[in-house]
């Protein structure tokens, strides 16, 4: 049996028009645009993977990519 490792969840999300990234109760990367909350969600994941955590980056709304239909 494989052991999974608890992820840390990063997650974007808005809130009185502004964006911004939430990790157990720390808010950071404010921003009026979502792509620069998601970068900034983005780069401290990469640093926390590159320390050996693993996590995840979830934007609120954003379910997936789906195929377009035909």
């Amino acid at each position: 049996m494989k052991m999974i490792q608890d992820r840390a969840v990063l997650t974007v999300t808005q809130k009185d028009g502004s964006w911004m990234v939430e990790l157990e109760g720390e808010v950071f990367g404010v921003s009026t645009e979502k792509a620069i909350a998601r970068a900034a969600a983005n780069r401290r994941a990469r640093d926390m993977m590159d320390a050996g955590r693993p996590c995840l980056v979830q934007v609120s709304g954003e379910t997936g990519f789906f195929k377009a239909a035909l």
